[in-house]
């Protein structure tokens, strides 16, 4: 064993070990569709020049996790997302509306002292010279005349305490007075005498006069505005510096306003743009369903690999086993939240994953192929050699997407850049450090060396064999290949302009539950319903045999209610299995910056691909994602099928997938083109047939290994999954098609017209 191949298989080895280290000390984080609860995405709305800047976020950040912890809900996560957006994921919590009225309320406490009663709404009060003079309290304008418990409209002065001023809250029950229940406040340093003062000024009137008593007001709201008791001397005030609010408080009123003042005001206005709740049954259901798609499309691809690569597919079956580790290792050691598409394109990834061992594999068999009985050790050497080009290439390309999804867009589409990122990393280091590593290990056995047949690279495989005997001329008729494909994209398009895209609420704006039925419901029975209940122009979709879908417009508590009475008049039994809010700006801006994330995906991976192999073939390449675009979209077009993130999930790994392909050809290509002279004089059309014709066999493999991971997918995944594995196949089938019979063909009539 050379020095080489002993630092790499310490280098595997080492890899491997922090992996398994990783994996079983740090924990993912399951996001909200795979583990329950509530996620609402607040926008903070500054009223003035000065609030805005991300330490102001910071501060609310900081606020909504002391207002969450007063909730009591266990392992919340209060992340920044953008600059003026708090995402809040409280697991358990099954009350969106709740949930949102607590985090969204400003809660801006400030005490007043009462300067008289006002005869209308429209009563104002003037500055007194103190106030023109000094202002108001920072962050505090001059409130407004405002009614009291009773209705009753006083004039207030300006604000003498706020929230900063309070030490803490606590909601306690009097039965003994018979004040129910009430909170009461103990003020800090100097707020304890500006509340004898306050009371002290208070006390100087006599009693039943209104400028007798103090205004307590939350977010321009009085809550509680009490005489001074008569105990109280004039100018003296009530000392201890402590005070009770009393407004006829239920327990959980009392608590709330308690939890409130304790948090604290948020510095700057923020409004509820998303509200996410997914049952906990939902997502216990997904993974199960995941897991065991993971488990027979893995055990499949293993098999299958195994009986066309034999001992060196063995060892590619283990190292897909570590490339799984490694990217449930990578996900927890960067905190990365797994999601429900992101679990079903982690179970698609395995199978991805066999693409760089099938091309080396296939680059081995040519070498043994080409010269008299080499050895494994040699064959397999040149086989990694030859594919590295192709590898990296198509690797890098996927990584740039990646990594400008992760830049530019947002939601679903910013969090599959992660996971495609680390699948792509994890790919390349399972196929060129850990299969290496095993496979140097093996070959170079004298066992093997004497019994070559069983390493599976020497012999060229049934797909070559059959190739060679019928040498097919692949790109005799290249427009013929492009009128197939044009007339495919003439089909997609009349889909989406006669039958138009059903945009998911992600990028619509509106709100989306989602019911687990007793029975089957008739969905046009369940429209009917809703019409009559006041909704004509919902849209109801069902899927699996016991699952309803309903998406409108914005809604109110009320009409909430009103669409899920509707519903369960239908069946005698219907669970909310997930329910999602999403405002009109936030879809905007979703589906905005997906579409820029993906134009600036695509010309980005066009200057590589200049780059790296002509401008004519990198603008073949992208010509080819852009076919692969229009016609999933127009078949999801036709199939009525929902645009929504897990579509767009599925259409991102389509494009990776699609640039792969179409890179590995390209990259054969133009090795071919560079080889000897008379190379140069055969007609370009037929090196591009023969670079065609010698990738087939790895184009055939990786696509079979990918379909049987989709395969089980579909079988296995679950009603959730079931139009992700669709999008996939689809995506598949037509992204094989499109990198031999679109990129190949529009490469050569570039070409052709050029010269």
């Amino acid at each position: 064993m050379t020095r080489a191949q002993r630092i790499r298989g310490l280098l595997a080895l080492a890899i491997v070990a922090l992996s398994l280290y990783v994996a079983m000390s740090v924990p993912v984080h399951l996001g909200l569709d795979l583990r329950g609860g509530t996620q609402i995405v607040l926008e903070t709305r500054p009223t003035a020049a000065d609030d805005a800047g991300p330490d102001t976020v910071d501060r609310t950040v900081e606020v909504l996790r002391g207002r969450v912890d007063a909730l009591g809900v266990a392992e919340p996560t209060i992340v920044r997302s953008g600059s003026d957006r708090i995402v809040v994921e409280l697991p358990g919590v099954q009350d969106p509306a709740e949930a949102a009225e607590v985090l969204g309320r400003t809660a801006r406490l400030s005490f007043h002292h009462v300067l008289g009663t006002a005869p209308d709404a429209t009563a104002t009060t003037a500055p007194d010279a103190t106030e023109a003079a000094a202002g108001p309290l920072p962050g505090h304008s001059r409130p407004p005349v405002l009614p009291d418990e009773s209705g009753q409209l006083l004039r207030l002065d300006t604000a003498v305490l706020t929230g900063k001023d309070v030490e803490k809250a606590a909601a306690r029950f009097d039965a003994q007075s018979g004040a129910g229940w009430h909170v009461t406040v103990e003020f800090k340093d100097a707020g304890r005498d500006r509340w004898a003062a306050l009371t002290g000024e208070a006390a100087c009137r006599p009693t039943g006069d209104p400028a007798r008593r103090v205004a307590i007001v939350l977010d321009d709201r009085i809550v509680s505005s009490p005489q001074v008791d008569p105990s109280v001397r004039c100018g003296a005030g009530i000392g201890g510096g402590s005070t009770q609010i009393n407004g006829a408080f239920d327990d959980g009123e009392a608590r709330e306003l308690a939890l409130l003042v304790n948090g604290g005001a948020l510095p700057v206005p923020v409004e509820t743009v998303e509200e996410r709740t997914v049952g906990p049954t939902l997502g216990a259901r997904a993974i199960t369903a995941s897991v065991w798609a993971a488990a027979v499309g893995s055990t499949l691809t293993a098999l299958f690999v195994i009986a066309v690569y034999r001992l060196l597919g063995a060892l590619a079956a283990v190292a897909l086993l570590c490339y799984g580790l490694i990217s449930y290792a990578a996900l927890a050691a960067l905190g990365a939240t797994l999601t429900l598409p992101g679990l079903a394109g982690f179970v698609l990834a395995i199978g991805m994953a066999v693409d760089a061992n099938v091309l080396v594999f296939e680059r081995a068999r040519e070498e043994y192929a080409a010269h008299h009985r080499p050895t494994p050790r040699s064959a397999l050497a040149a086989g990694f050699r030859n594919a590295l080009s192709a590898i990296a290439d198509s690797n890098i390309t996927t990584l740039i997407a990646a990594g400008l999804l992760f830049l530019l867009a947002s939601g679903p589409v910013r969090g599959f850049g992660v996971t495609l990122g680390i699948g792509v990393l994890a790919s390349m280091v399972s196929a060129l450090v850990i299969t290496r590593a095993l496979a140097d290990l093996a070959v170079s056995r004298p066992g093997l060396r004497r019994r070559p047949h069983l390493t599976g690279i020497a012999h060229t495989g049934a797909v070559r064999d059959r190739l060679a005997r019928g040498n097919p001329r692949l790109m005799r008729h290249p427009r013929r290949w492009l009128a197939a494909s044009a007339a495919a994209l003439v089909l997609a398009g009349a889909g989406i302009a006669l039958r138009g895209l059903d945009f998911g609420i992600e990028f619509t704006g509106g709100r989306q539950v989602e019911y687990a039925t007793a029975t089957p419901v008739d969905p046009d029975r369940a429209r009917a319903a809703l019409a009559d209940a006041g909704f004509p122009h919902a849209v109801v979709q069902t899927s699996g045999e016991n699952r309803l879908t309903v998406r409108t417009g914005q809604l109110t508590t009320a009409q909430a209610n009103a669409v899920g009475a509707a519903v369960g008049d239908l069946t005698s039994r219907a669970d909310e299995l997930r329910d999602e809010t999403i405002g009109p700006s936030l879809g905007k801006e979703l589906r905005r910056g997906a579409l820029i994330a993906l134009a600036v995906a695509l010309g980005a991976q066009l200057v590589y691909l200049a780059v790296r192999f002509r401008l004519l073939l990198g603008t073949a390449a992208v010509a080819a994602l852009a076919h692969d675009v229009v016609i999933l979209v127009g078949v999801f077009a036709w199939l009525g099928k929902p645009v929504d993130g897990v579509f767009l999930a599925a259409l991102l790994t389509v494009i990776g997938y699609s640039v792969n392909d179409s890179v590995v050809v390209f990259d054969r290509l133009r090795e071919l083109t560079r080889h000897a002279d008379k190379e140069r004089e055969t007609p370009f059309r037929d090196i591009a047939g023969r670079a065609l014709q010698q990738t087939l066999p790895r184009t055939v493999n990786t696509g079979t290994g990918a379909a049987l991971i989709l395969t089980a997918l579909a079988g296995f995944g679950g009603d959730s999954l079931t139009d992700f594995a669709l999008a996939l196949l689809i995506g598949l089938a037509v992204g094989t098609y499109s990198s031999m019979f679109t990129a190949t063909p529009l490469a050569v009539v570039l070409q052709e017209r050029r010269r």
